[in-house]
């Protein structure tokens, strides 16, 4: 018996680093959203530990991956079982769009449905904790507002401000660690937030401001990598409501006011830049 799940990816229409907490974790608030582009899982029982596939040949499929990690997890708090796991990688690596995690959690929720689900929700959540900060979020499927180090997940009622808009994606081709980017901002502690700052901004974007986008990551992101604020003020020249970068990038999103104003902005952003790197449209 095999089960095929799809693995989506999240923008941050908010992030707000604060600063360092004791345990040297960074206090978050992130507004995530589901974004449905998707890697795909298939998993087969199996009575012979972990089996890991992967169609990237840059990914590890020993047990230093997360989709490992994730099934061993699993396995251990089950105290049996065993899997075969083809991963199918369609998302781009080290992005900021959170496809790594999508991919744990994903896993943990389809191997707790193949199981005949022996797990709790409390206790999926529980690992997903232990695997990553943006694990838990995508153990559920709305939007979202992430506190603690990312893993304390609130729903919130949909922007219908968003409500069949268009977004696009845009990866430069490559990747930005997450670690480096949080040492990057440690460097500029005035760009540090405060607990509370994202309520203002939430309302705002339910109201349609787009404005009110933010990610106090960019500064120190954009000091280095010094193309993606060049895309960024590209898609805003060029009939963005909105863009921003997502988590610790390298992926920038804009918002459009339909799929085809994204396309006609992809398109144009390709006639500019060039084809390298990766693109996606979706419809909100």
């Amino acid at each position: 018996m095999s089960l095929t799940v799809q693995s989506p990816c999240k923008i941050n229409l908010i992030l707000n680093v604060l600063p360092r907490r004791s345990d040297g974790f960074h206090e978050l608030e992130s507004l995530f959203l589901p974004v449905p582009l998707h890697d795909e899982i298939t998993i087969e029982k199996s009575s012979k530990g972990i089996e890991l596939n992967c169609s990237h040949p840059a990914l590890s499929t020993g047990p230093d991956n997360l989709v490992h990690r994730s099934a061993s997890a699993f396995f251990t708090e089950l105290g049996e079982g065993g899997a075969r796991i083809q991963l199918q990688k369609n998302l781009p690596l080290a992005a900021g769009i959170g496809a790594g995690s999508a991919n744990a959690a994903h896993t943990l929720r389809g191997l707790n449905e193949l199981y005949d689900t022996p797990l709790s929700a409390k206790s999926l959540h529980d690992l997903a904790k232990q695997l990553g900060s943006d694990v838990p979020f995508f153990l559920q499927d709305e939007c979202a507002l992430a506190t603690g180090r990312g893993e304390e997940i609130e729903p919130v009622a949909p922007l219908d401000s968003l409500h069949g808009k268009g977004l696009l994606l845009v990866h430069p081709g490559f990747g930005v660690s997450t670690p480096w980017a949080y040492q990057a901002l440690s460097a500029k502690p005035k760009l540090y937030c405060q607990a509370g700052q994202s309520a203002g901004p939430i309302e705002r974007l339910r109201s349609g401001d787009w404005q009110a986008l933010q990610n106090n990551l960019e500064p120190g992101v954009f000091g280095k990598y010094t193309v993606l604020p060049v895309i960024k003020k590209f898609l805003s020249d060029n009939g963005a409501l909105g863009a921003l970068m997502s988590g610790s990038g390298s992926t920038v999103f804009a918002i459009a006011e339909d799929r085809p104003a994204a396309e006609a902005l992809r398109a144009k952003c390709h006639a500019h830049f060039g084809q390298a790197g990766w693109s996606a449209t979706v419809c909100l």
